[in-house]
C-alpha cells in the first residue's frame, strides 16, 4: 500500500449467471477493465462464479464447486496480475480430501496473482447448512502491509466477528454478499454500525439483478471508522464503486474514543447472574 497510508478499494457489484462460471468470470473482468491501475484492492460478491440462488442450483452446486487451486482461482490470479490489483472473490470451494464437502469461501490474491489465503464462511445462513460445511477460523491477511479480514454476507449480523478481526489488527473488513430485496435495510444498518463499532473500514459487495425468482438489492457500500458511508452503489445496476481510504482515520478515531482500551471481554461471556 502507498506510504501515505491511503488505499483505494472497490466493490464490484454484478449480476451473476447461475451455474455459468465462464460467463461470470468474463463479466468480472469486464467490470474491472475500467480501473486503469487506480485500485489497490477490489472485491467480488459472495459465490460470484456460480451465482447464489441455492434453491435453483441445488445439487448442481456440488459439481460446480472446485478445489483450490482450480480453474477459477487460476483465472482470478491471472486477472489480479493483469490488472495489477489485489483481488477478493467468493467461490464454492470443494474440500481437497472429501468430495462431497464444500465451503462458501472467499479467496484473496496479491497484485502479482499469488494466492495469499482463503476464508471459509464460519456462520452459515440456515439454508446454507444443506450445502456447506462451516469454516473454523477468522484469519487476517496481510496485503502489501494492509491488514484485511473477511465476513461473508449473513455474518454482518455477528458483531463479535468484526470485533475479533479488529482486535487481530484488521483495518478493513470485506463483506462479499448476496442480499435479496426486502433485506437491504439490514445491510444499510449493519455495515456502518460494524465500521463505527470497531473503528475500521467495512466494504460490502452485493449481487444485483435477478437470479431465477430472486432479485438482489445491490447497494454495495463502503463505510469508514466514523460509521459514515463514503460510497454506495445503486439498487438496480451493475457497477464498480470505489473510495480512497485514509487509514490514519482509524488511529484518529481510536485516540478520540479509545473503545478497545476499555474493552472487557471477561465480562461478556454468557453466564448465570
Amino acid at each position: 500500500m502507498p506510504e501515505s497510508r491511503r488505499a483505494t478499494v472497490a466493490a464490484v457489484q454484478m449480476t451473476c449467471q447461475l451455474g455459468d462460471k465462464r460467463a461470470n468470470l468474463k463479466k468480472a473482468a469486464l467490470l474491472l477493465s475500467a480501473t486503469d491501475g487506480q485500485l489497490d484492492i477490489a472485491c467480488l460478491p459472495e459465490l460470484f462464479s456460480t451465482g447464489y440462488n441455492l434453491d435453483v442450483l441445488d445439487e448442481a452446486l456440488f459439481d460446480l464447486a472446485e478445489t483450490i487451486p482450480g480453474e477459477t482461482t487460476e483465472t482470478l490470479g491471472r486477472l489480479a496480475r493483469e490488472r495489477n490489483l489485489a483481488l477478493i472473490a467468493g467461490i464454492a470451494e470443494r474440500d481437497e480430501q472429501v468430495e462431497d464437502i464444500i465451503y462458501d469461501t472467499a479467496v484473496i490474491f496479491s497484485r502479482s496473482g499469488e494466492l495469499l489465503g482463503r476464508y471459509r464462511k464460519t456462520h452459515l445462513y440456515p439454508l446454507e447448512n444443506r450445502f456447506f460445511r462451516a469454516g473454523g477460523t477468522l484469519p487476517v491477511i496481510d496485503i502489501d502491509g494492509l491488514r484485511v479480514g473477511i465476513a461473508i454476507c449473513f455474518e454482518h449480523a455477528f458483531p463479535h466477528i468484526f470485533t475479533t478481526l479488529a482486535l487481530r489488527g484488521a483495518q478493513i473488513v470485506f463483506n462479499p454478499s448476496a442480499v435479496p430485496r426486502g433485506y437491504g435495510y439490514l445491510q444499510d444498518v449493519r455495515i456502518p454500525a460494524r465500521a463505527q463499532d470497531n473503528q475500521i473500514f467495512v466494504v460490502a459487495v452485493n449481487h444485483v439483478g435477478d437470479e431465477g425468482q430472486v432479485t438482489y438489492c445491490g447497494r454495495s457500500q463502503i463505510a469508514d471508522p466514523r460509521g459514515e458511508v463514503v460510497a454506495v452503489a445503486s439498487d438496480g445496476a451493475e457497477e464498480l464503486i470505489s473510495a480512497e481510504l485514509d487509514l490514519d482515520l482509524i488511529r484518529n478515531q481510536r485516540r478520540q474514543e479509545p473503545i478497545f482500551r476499555g474493552f472487557r471481554p471477561d465480562l461478556y461471556e454468557p453466564r448465570s447472574p
